[in-house]
């Protein structure tokens, strides 16, 4: 009992720590006195003060507002990315699960051509053919995520085709694609939205291990990878530069994975029974 209530203080203060910088990083162009490429030679690696909360960095650029905007290009990445493997998965593995027969096995074939690569290396090869920005990025990250979300999804839709409430749609003459998209698909949320809490962290630090090599956010846009990339060459003289993106980066990881832990322990698969 003491430990559950723990692990649910854990998720109350993450929830509030995760709307905290949804909002700042949202609200970034209202609430910080610079421009997050605004240059100023002359303001260039100065220390954190009042003026500038973060310091400077080497171009003279206000760190505090480019921390900002680049939590709003990584949520961004992570949240739309794992929106995109949502879709890809999702269909893929309810149709693989329900149809069955021919479909499963073409559909599951292509989901393991794709997980035997390493997903960071595959993500840099499709990189390299759709070219080094956001929508690149995304589409890189989605098409190497997408097939966790596939085999979660199929093996639940092949155990909720086998329940009660299906057997009932079938034989008052429901249409295939009714059950599966009106009875099956909203018993899954539970499990399907966990997932997505996990996947989002993921993404979040494969784009910021993209970014740290070169390879993710291209300039004049920064996200927190890149910001951690910058600040990593001039770590011992200018700590700063790598502290307080990497710190907030940090920070932001770990209240992703303490919310999916409690969405997990509230989460009980095909638990609901659908109405007809």
């Amino acid at each position: 009992m003491r430990d559950r209530r723990r692990r649910s203080r854990f998720a109350s203060w993450s929830w509030g720590i995760l709307a905290v910088i949804a909002v700042t990083a949202l609200a970034a162009p209202w609430i910080t006195r610079h421009s997050y490429d605004e240059q100023n030679i002359e303001e260039r690696l100065q220390p954190p003060s009042w003026q500038h909360p973060m310091g400077t960095d080497p171009l003279g650029r206000d760190l505090y507002s480019r921390v900002l905007h680049g939590g709003r290009v990584s949520l961004w990445i992570g949240f739309s990315t794992a929106l995109l493997a949502l879709v890809l998965g999702g269909v893929t593995g309810a149709i693989a699960g329900y149809r069955g027969g021919i479909w499963d096995a073409i559909l599951m074939r292509c989901v393991d051509f794709f997980f035997i690569f390493p997903s960071l290396l595959l993500a840099i090869l499709l990189l390299v053919v759709l070219g080094r920005g956001l929508t690149g990025l995304v589409l890189a990250l989605a098409l190497t995520s997408w097939v966790t979300i596939a085999r979660l999804v199929r093996g639940q839709v092949m155990q909720a085709r086998e329940m009660p409430y299906v057997e009932a749609a079938r034989a008052l003459g429901v249409r295939e694609s009714r059950i599966l998209f009106r009875h099956i698909l909203p018993n899954l949320w539970g499990p399907i939205l966990v997932t997505l809490t996990f996947q989002i962290p993921t993404n979040i630090l494969a784009e910021s291990f993209l970014s740290f090599i070169g390879l993710g956010v291209q300039p004049p846009h920064a996200s927190w990878g890149s910001l951690a990339a910058e600040g990593f060459r001039a770590l011992q003289s200018y700590p700063y530069l790598l502290l307080f993106p990497g710190g907030i980066l940090f920070i932001t990881l770990l209240a992703l994975n303490f919310a999916g832990d409690r969405l997990r322990d509230w989460s009980d698969p095909v638990r609901q029974v659908s109405t007809i």
